[in-house]
C-alpha cells in the first residue's frame, strides 16, 4: 500500500477511535443499571433527565411535550377510535351529540383507515357545497388526514360558524380529487323524521343524540293509531349515544336484551329494554347500508335477533366498539375504546358488519319504494 494512503487510513481510524472514545466516555458517565422498569416511572425519569440535562432549555415547553407524549402513546395503539384531544378540540367535541353544533353538517366515519363522509345532513352547508356520501377526506385545510383519528377529523372540520374550512375530497368512482371550501354554520338537525305513505309510516333516524328518544316517542304513539306497518330507515346513520340506542330499541321490542357490552376484563354487561316505553308491534322492515354504523348496527342487530324485523340493503359498516371520553386536568381529553359489544345472540360485528336478510342495490327513494312494496305484500 502506498505510504501516503497508509498514513491517511491510520489518521481516519485514529479520528474515529477518538470520537468513539469520547462518546463512550460521555455515555459511561451517565449510565444507570437497568431494572426493567416500564410505565409512568420510566416516563417520569426521561422527563426529569430532559429538563435537567438538555442543552437548549428554550425548547422545553412542558405543555407541548406533554401533549406530544400522550398523543404518541395513543397512536401506538393503532386504534382509529381511541385518540387524544387537545383542550380546544375536546371543548368542541362535547356538543357532538347534543343535536345542534357549529360545523358543515356532515356525518363522518372511518373505513380502511380512511376518513370519509357518511352522509351530509339535508340542506346543510356540506350538502349545498356538493359533498357526497362516500367521499374520502384526504386533507382538511391543507393537513393530510392519514395519521388522524376519527375524532380529530370531526373536530377539525367543525368550528366556529361563519368561518371557512377547505376539504380535499375523493368522490366515489372518480380518480381526481376535488377541493371544496365550505362556510361553517350552526347546524340544527332533528335526528328523527317521519312521513306517512298511505298507511305505512316511514321513520328516518339519522343519528342517536341526546334528543332522539324524545323526538321518537310521540311519533310511536301517533303511528300506533293510524299505521299498519313501519319502514325504519337507518341508512347512513353513524351511531351515537349507546343509552339512547337502548331507549329507541325499547319502542320496538317489549322485553329482552338489546346489546351486551364486553369490557377489557372479559366481563359481560347486558342492557335490556326500558320497561315503561311506548311500544309498537306493527310489521317492520329496516333499511341499512354500508354507512350504517355503531349505534344503528346495535338497533338493527337487536331487531333481527329478536325476530322483530328483517333487514334490507347492504352489509353494515362494522363498528362494534364502545368509546368513552375522559377529561384530563388541563382540559384536554382522551377518547378511549373501552369495550366491544355483541348483538343479543352473541354476535361480534367489529370489522365485519351485519349482512341484511335481503341484499339490495337500490338506494335513496328506490329503497323506500322496495320496502313499501315488501310490507304491502306481507312477506
Amino acid at each position: 500500500m502506498n505510504k501516503k494512503i497508509k498514513i491517511a487510513v491510520i489518521a481516519v481510524v485514529a479520528v474515529l477511535l477518538l470520537a468513539m472514545s469520547f462518546t463512550a466516555g460521555c455515555l459511561v458517565s451517565v449510565q444507570t443499571t437497568s431494572n426493567n422498569v416500564y410505565g409512568p416511572e420510566l416516563i417520569e425519569q426521561a422527563w426529569s433527565y430532559l429538563f435537567r440535562d438538555y442543552v437548549d432549555k428554550s425548547k422545553l415547553d412542558a405543555k407541548k411535550l406533554s401533549q406530544a407524549a400522550i398523543k404518541s402513546i395513543v397512536e401506538t395503539l393503532d386504534d382509529p377510535y381511541t385518540s387524544y384531544l387537545d383542550p380546544e378540540t375536546h371543548r368542541l367535541s362535547q356538543s357532538m351529540f347534543e343535536g345542534k353544533f357549529d360545523g358543515i353538517g356532515a356525518q363522518v366515519g372511518i373505513r380502511d383507515k380512511q376518513p370519509m363522509i357518511i352522509a351530509p345532513i339535508e340542506d346543510s352547508p356540506a350538502a349545498k357545497a356538493g359533498i357526497k356520501a362516500g367521499d374520502i377526506i384526504l386533507e382538511i385545510d391543507g393537513k393530510p388526514t392519514t395519521a388522524m383519528s376519527l375524532t380529530q377529523v370531526v373536530t377539525l372540520i367543525r368550528g366556529t360558524r361563519g368561518t371557512p374550512v377547505t376539504l380535499l375530497l375523493q368522490h366515489q368512482g372518480e380518480t381526481t380529487p376535488v377541493r371544496i371550501t365550505v362556510i361553517r354554520a350552526e347546524i340544527k338537525s332533528a335526528s328523527v323524521r317521519m312521513e306517512m305513505r298511505e298507511d305505512i309510516a316511514i321513520i328516518r333516524i339519522s343519528e342517536f343524540s341526546e334528543r332522539t328518544d324524545q323526538e321518537l316517542k310521540p311519533l310511536i304513539e301517533d303511528i300506533n293509531r293510524k299505521a299498519k306497518g313501519i319502514v325504519l330507515d337507518l341508512r347512513s346513520n353513524p351511531g351515537g349515544i349507546l343509552q339512547t340506542v337502548v331507549q329507541v330499541t325499547s319502542h320496538f321490542i317489549k322485553e329482552g336484551v338489546v346489546v351486551t357490552v364486553v369490557d377489557s376484563e372479559g366481563r359481560n354487561t347486558p342492557s335490556s329494554v326500558v320497561a315503561d316505553s311506548v311500544v309498537t308491534d306493527l310489521p317492520m322492515i329496516v333499511l341499512v347500508d354500508n354507512f350504517s354504523a355503531s349505534g344503528s348496527e346495535v338497533l338493527a342487530g337487536a331487531l333481527r335477533d329478536h325476530g322483530r324485523a328483517r333487514l334490507a340493503g347492504t352489509r353494515t359498516f362494522g363498528k362494534g366498539s364502545v368509546n368513552i371520553v375522559r377529561q384530563l386536568k388541563d382540559g384536554s381529553g382522551l377518547v378511549i375504546t373501552i369495550a366491544r359489544w355483541l348483538t343479543p345472540n352473541g354476535t361480534l360485528i367489529e370489522g365485519k358488519g351485519i349482512m341484511p336478510d335481503y341484499e339490495l342495490t337500490l338506494t335513496g327513494e328506490d329503497g323506500i319504494l322496495w320496502a313499501l312494496d315488501f310490507l304491502k305484500k306481507g312477506r
